[in-house]
């Protein structure tokens, strides 16, 4: 039986590099956060194990970007499962969220790969620079059987580098390996065959009860690994009142004002944290007015 060590760096993502490889990696194990992220949901366990598996994911992927901004990994399909959308910033503020089916779920989908959870459907990669507003977007086909196959896949076409990506998920933690050649080095296919083999016997219980140093001692302890200062993780939804008003000046002003007559007032909810925003008949017409800043949140009418 594996003895576990009291895992020190929750919430956490560990950048290291092998000094004689040309081989870079990325561990991270997601506790509190990811207990946050499933506080407002009650998720099958087979839909919560892949959303936490593409919550790692994202996280280890996005200590890649350079600049102030996000990645966004979506995956879509006409299955049971219908959508995971999970997006992560450069200061790895995550949140996330799927969607599914209940009318087709039951206790033999437990047991589904998640290729076929989804049915028919496409894997999206959005990156965004916020200051620039640029974004770029690559849609690409669920190809392989798990998560890892669809990002290993993604990251070969787009990127032309060798990754290898481990995940594991539980109600409790999420948990990743990530293993990337260096660009131009692929010339090292001996110590890329070593070290992802040694990778590749990480257990999924080790990702998620181990800390970083025990992990690497224990798949690496013959490597020259430098293990550099750990980042934290957060959980960050990017939800304001102000985009919810921007959402509803998308319905027409009648439309706006019949669904006041009926409820009330008009309540939306954030799928990603669950906060409510909650909109009444003078703030509906605050919207509709040229030039009209939201109403303050706080105002009583």
């Amino acid at each position: 039986m594996t003895d576990f060590v009291m895992k020190s760096d929750k919430d956490k993502i560990h950048r290291f590099l092998f000094d004689k490889a040309n081989i870079r990696g990325e561990i991270t194990c997601i506790n509190d956060v990811w207990m946050h992220m499933q506080s407002n949901h009650n998720y099958p366990d087979i839909i919560r194990q892949y959303l936490g598996e593409v919550v790692a994911a994202s996280v280890l992927l996005s200590a890649t970007l350079k600049f102030e901004g996000s990645m966004t990994i979506q995956a879509n399909g006409d299955g049971a499962l219908t959508l995971m959308v999970v997006e992560c910033r450069n200061d790895f503020g995550v949140r996330g969220v799927a969607k599914y089916q209940e009318s087709l779920f039951n206790e033999e989908l437990n047991e589904t790969d998640i290729k076929d959870l989804l049915g028919n459907g496409t894997l999206i990669i959005t990156i965004e620079q916020f200051k620039s507003k640029e974004r770029y977007q690559g849609i690409v086909a669920l190809d392989g059987n798990s998560m890892s196959d669809f990002l290993e896949g993604y990251l070969q076409r787009s990127e032309q580098l060798e990754t290898r990506i481990f995940l594991a998920s539980d109600e409790n933690a999420v948990g990743g390996l990530l293993l990337q050649q260096l660009p131009g080095q692929s010339d090292d296919a001996d110590s890329w065959e070593r070290v992802t083999h040694l990778g590749s016997t990480i257990k999924s219980e080790e990702l998620l009860g181990l800390d970083a140093k025990e992990i690497l001692h224990r798949l690496y302890h013959e490597e020259d690994v430098r293990l550099f200062d750990p980042e934290s993780i957060y959980f960050k939804c990017s939800c304001s009142r102000d985009k919810v008003t921007n959402m509803l000046r998308s319905i027409s002003h009648q439309d706006a004002s019949d669904i006041i007559k009926e409820q009330g007032n008009i309540s939306v909810d954030c799928e990603f944290c669950g906060k409510t925003y909650e909109f009444d008949e003078i703030d509906i017409v605050g919207i509709y007015t040229d030039n009209a800043q939201p109403s303050d949140p706080s105002t009583k009418h």
